[in-house]
């Protein structure tokens, strides 16, 4: 059974090869760039560590600038394998000590599917965050979510996971999320 539970304190969010060139090419783009902002904002606000990934950043550019600008930790763990569970990132992790990850990024059917995959077998709870993964085409991008969901990843979205993440409203935090929201 899946684990629909998450908490600020056992969790962090992996951001797949949000880049310069590879951006442009994905249907949904300006969507999930809008929600990653949502996302890497709030996550801040929460303390919620993230890691970030770059796929071949000699062809493929740097993550997005209008992202990194708002990272707290700015170093990309760059990659020529699909998956970004790759050997420094399982180190970060492991190091980090969390049990669910919050996954973000392109492309939905290839990079982002086969680092789910890779963490469900480790034995990881991952939230695949819907409006903020894409792929060139539509088809790919469903195709990716119904597999990661087959594999046992939660399939969620930015508002959902927020607000699951802070748990009550009335506090700072609460108030802080609703405005990035709105």
């Amino acid at each position: 059974m899946k684990n629909y539970r998450i908490d600020k304190e056992n969790t962090i969010m992996l951001m797949i090869d949000i880049q310069e060139r590879l951006a442009p090419a994905i249907f949904n783009s300006q969507e999930i760039i809008k929600n990653q902002k949502i996302l890497i904002k709030g996550l801040n606000k929460l303390n919620i560590p993230i890691i970030y990934t770059e796929q071949y950043p000699k062809g493929l550019g740097k993550t997005l600038n209008e992202l990194t600008d708002l990272l707290e930790e700015k170093v990309a763990v760059e990659k020529i394998v699909f998956s970004a569970y790759t050997d420094e990132v399982k180190e970060k992790i492991k190091v980090l000590n969390v049990k669910n990850i919050i996954i973000t990024g392109m492309e939905t059917h290839v990079c982002v599917y086969q680092t789910v995959r890779d963490l469900v077998e480790d034995g990881y709870n991952c939230f695949v965050i819907k409006d903020a993964v894409g792929s060139r085409t539509k088809e790919n991008y469903e195709n990716g979510l119904f597999m990661m969901n087959d594999l046992g990843a939660v399939i969620s979205n930015t508002e959902t996971i927020l607000f699951d993440l802070i748990k009550k409203a009335g506090s700072d935090e609460f108030k802080f999320i609703s405005n990035l929201i709105k």
